[in-house]
């Protein structure tokens, strides 16, 4: 050892080779920092992560509402539809046949009359007068008719003994033939007033229903008279024109060829029936400018559920589909691949099934293959579902039957 180097402790140089107190610990903060930083980043979102999986896991077994209804098999009606308007077949104005005052009137507005009731009558003193004239007037040339014929019986027994010419014989003949002449005239006359007498007695042509009258009692009418008295509209039987595409014209004819095709009546929305009839002809052209033919349907209208003029949706039934399988139309869903439905499984899945479906008439449509009867078909709900889709259902109507 060297003398002159001072003597080092072991102390001392542990002490020298350790660091100073509270010289590193900005280190620590730092490293505490960025931990509290990444936890703050890192753990929200793997736990939204987690929880989104988790409700996602949770809303794939979630069942769909649907609302479902049975398919069934029967018969399903195939109908022509047009718009058509109700025409009385016969409508009469009437009017007087004679000059003259009217004295009564033996109607009310409104009222159903049968053919030969009194409607109006016309003063008929006048033509009283003048039957009473021409019954005179025969009574009078009878007479004279009466001495005719005897200076005819006369004259001819003067001829015979030559004690008068033939000319006055022939004459008196002359005579005789113009008194009968004028008693076939005399009979005219009469059978004229008692017409005439007929005529001043207004009567219901026809069977039917009266308008509003046109005139009052105590007004003078006249045979010329334009507006007439009043009007009266047959309502039983009536008819129903409508229109029909003439592509159905052959069909139409086919059918009638074999018996009577049945006609329905419904209102202006086509959901009330108003009357049933039966087809009574087509119209012998086909309108160029609409492509249709002119229908005519008769009703028997006892209820007088139709009106003239009235505006009505025709529907002639053509044909009848029996034993088919039916659904409601809103269960049948279209892509431009198919026609499809969705078919409620045992095991309350929605399956996918396509179908063909020919026929549609209003709320349902006939199935001609891909479906059986007794099946649940979707009808409301379509829109969130897809093949193996869980669904839970209520059924409609009379087949509604508990499930899930």
């Amino acid at each position: 050892m060297n003398p002159e180097t001072p003597e080092v402790s072991p102390k001392t140089i542990a002490a020298a080779a350790a660091p100073k107190k509270g010289s590193y610990w900005w280190v620590w903060v730092l490293l505490l920092c960025i931990a509290g930083g990444a936890a703050y980043f890192w753990y929200p979102r793997t736990t939204e992560g987690q929880t989104k999986k988790g409700k996602d896991d949770k809303g794939a077994g979630r069942a769909v509402p649907v609302v479902a209804a049975t398919s069934r098999q029967g018969d399903l009606p195939v109908y022509l539809n047009g718009l058509g308007s109700v025409t009385a077949f016969n409508t009469v104005t009437v009017r007087s046949r004679v000059d003259g005052q009217i004295v009564k009137i033996a109607f009310t507005e409104g009222q159903l009359v049968k053919e030969g009731d009194l409607l109006v009558e016309i003063d008929p003193r006048p033509f009283q007068v003048q039957l009473e004239q021409a019954e005179a007037q025969k009574a009078k040339d009878e007479a004279m008719l009466r001495n005719a014929l005897t200076d005819r019986e006369r004259y001819k027994v003067l001829f015979e003994q030559q004690a008068i010419p033939k000319q006055q014989l022939d004459t008196q003949l002359s005579t005789v033939a113009q008194f009968e002449a004028t008693i076939k005239s005399d009979q005219a006359g009469i059978d004229n007033a008692k017409l005439l007498l007929v005529y001043s007695k207004i009567t219901s042509p026809l069977t039917g229903r009266i308008g509003l009258r046109l005139v009052d009692q105590g007004n003078i009418v006249h045979a010329t008279d334009a507006n007439g008295l009043v009007v009266i509209t047959q309502l039983q039987p009536i008819a129903v024109l409508f229109n029909i595409a003439e592509d159905s014209l052959p069909a139409v004819r086919k059918k009638m060829q074999s018996g009577t095709l049945r006609v329905d009546a419904y209102d202006r929305d086509l959901k009330k029936k108003l009357a049933q009839g039966r087809l009574l002809t087509i119209d012998n052209q086909i309108d160029q400018s609409t492509g249709t033919v002119r229908f005519k349907a008769q009703f028997e209208n006892e209820d007088s559920s139709l009106f003239p003029n009235q505006f009505v949706n025709a529907r002639l039934l053509l044909d009848m589909r029996h034993n088919t399988v039916i659904i409601p139309t809103a269960a049948i869903q279209r892509s431009p691949q198919s026609t499809f439905v969705y078919v409620v499984k045992p095991d309350n899945t929605a399956e996918v099934r396509k179908i063909v479906s020919t026929l549609a008439e209003g709320d349902e449509a006939a199935v001609d293959s891909g479906l059986e009867a007794g099946e649940n078909v979707v009808i409301d709900g379509v829109d969130k579902l897809q093949q193996g889709s869980k669904v839970s259902v209520r059924m409609t109507g009379a087949n509604k039957v508990p499930r899930g």
